[in-house]
């Protein structure tokens, strides 16, 4: 008998949801000695593409997935926030609301909802707010490019703005949750925070910023979308990779913007390049040949470039823990995003307008952001291309990394007629070659649809 959930759980195609619920509560109130008061879900999210662009202030094109955050709540009269896992491998945690501390040098799981906390704590101005005990489960692989972190600080977001009483638009909560995960140290540009709280159930988005906004894209029907874990983990707080990849860039607008006569000292990401220079992504294209040069720039070179001393290149641009890189690969990493940027716009193009090779084409589109991300970006890894190299081998029309990168899962468009061949393929040509991938293949391969976004549930 499912319990009597608010009626939101009907629309959600997720369909252990109440049953999850139910046993949350029962954990809960072995845990706390009473019941919660209310749920908060959000999802994961699978980027089909429009990888490492919405820092450079790119549209970028995802869709929320079934996996998810699940967090059980109780407010309380103590100021005290008492968070729990049901996955016994993350430890028990419990701190003051009013004297939140995000350690940046060990992202552990507590963190990331210590900053959804802290963000709707400072944006309202809390001098006191409730404390509470929370218990959460996960059903996201961690570390695997499909938003984990992201969706566990929206969930707090949501579950702070709730328990104080407080109301925000679905806009105004995304734009909060992506300026408070940086208190953990990622640099991200918010389109895991936009389509945690912004997607609706059958339809991928295609997410714009400044100011943020989502774009319905339906997606060809003849097709499915399959998520492949690499099961190499790739934790982006707990790493330099992804943020050298956001310096590369703010050091290429620069350069870019100071070559063309620009203020460059408030040009902060590419596409303001292209904004005030009024030209297109191809042309951009083109001014990235003529004025960047292929090997690495050293950080004399950069400071000789935008003349300016070492101290002020540290202090000014680059972020704390891109200190002590000396070199930077501007040219491959503008390259890239210029593509990649146009990429996204042809992939939506081609759903609206939905040509008889509808599906070929975006496949095309899909490999061609592969090879970019691989050969450009440099954030691929060994794994990730075997396991693109197998799903295009089995009937993947489009293949490529999603996420970050370095590890992390592939997202692969397969004809719907060839899905279940296709799954069965890369199950015994990547899976159950490996002992550790054999141990986690149940959770590592599947196709999904597009799912909704953060929800709250309170018992009928």
């Amino acid at each position: 008998k499912l319990p009597a959930f608010y009626a939101d759980i009907v629309f959600l195609n997720v369909s252990n949801l109440p049953f999850r619920l139910q046993k949350l509560k029962e954990m809960f109130i072995s845990k706390f000695g009473s019941a919660p008061r209310f749920y908060v879900r959000a999802p994961g999210r699978v980027n089909l593409i429009g990888e490492h662009i919405d820092y450079c202030g790119y549209a970028v094109l995802p869709m929320a997935i079934e996996q998810d955050i699940l967090i059980a709540v109780e407010p309380v009269k103590t100021q005290v926030v008492q968070l729990a896992n049901t996955n016994s491998l993350y430890l028990d945690f419990s701190t003051n609301v009013n004297n939140i501390q995000i350690n940046k040098t060990k992202p552990q799981w507590h963190n990331y909802f210590l900053c959804g906390l802290k963000g709707i704590q400072e944006h309202f101005g809390l001098n006191n707010p409730t404390g509470m005990n929370c218990l959460l489960d996960g059903t996201i692989p961690p570390s695997s490019g499909l938003s984990s972190s992201s969706a566990l600080v929206c969930c707090a977001g949501l579950v702070t703005l709730r328990a104080n009483g407080k109301t925000l638009s679905k806009v105004e909560l995304a734009e909060i949750c992506t300026k408070s995960e940086r208190y953990i140290g990622t640099e991200g540009g918010g389109m895991d925070q936009s389509i945690s709280f912004l997607a609706e159930e059958g339809t991928a988005k295609l997410i714009e910023f400044s100011p943020l906004r989502a774009t319905d894209v339906r997606l060809p029907s003849g097709a499915a979308f399959v998520i492949a874990n690499s099961c190499v983990e790739m934790n982006k707080a707990a790493t330099s990779h992804y943020n050298i990849r956001v310096m590369e860039c703010r050091l290429a607008t620069k350069l870019l913007s100071k070559s063309k006569g620009l203020d460059w000292k408030k040009m902060l990401r590419l596409h303001d390049v292209q904004t005030k220079l009024g030209v297109s992504l191809e042309e951009m294209l083109t001014i990235v040949e003529e004025v960047l040069h292929p090997e690495p720039y050293s950080t004399e070179e950069i400071c000789k470039c935008l003349e300016i001393s070492l101290e002020e290149l540290r202090s000014q641009i680059l972020s704390q823990n891109t200190q002590d890189v000396s070199t930077f690969k501007l040219y491959q990493r503008a390259k890239h995003v210029y593509s990649e940027a146009a990429r996204v716009l042809e992939f939506k193009k081609i759903c609206n307008e939905a040509p008889a090779n509808a599906i070929q084409l975006l496949g095309d589109l899909m490999n061609q952001s592969y090879i970019s991300c691989r050969e450009m970006y440099e954030c691929s890894c060994p794994e990730l291309d075997r396991l693109v190299d197998i799903c295009l081998r089995f009937g993947a029309i489009g293949s490529r990394l999603t996420g970050a990168g370095w590890g992390g899962c592939t997202v692969s468009m397969v004809p719907t007629d060839k899905l279940n061949t296709f799954l069965k393929n890369v199950q015994k040509a990547y899976y159950q070659t490996d002992v550790q991938r054999l141990a986690s293949e149940n959770n590592s391969l599947f196709a999904t649809k597009p799912g909704r976004g953060a929800l709250v549930f309170v018992e009928a």
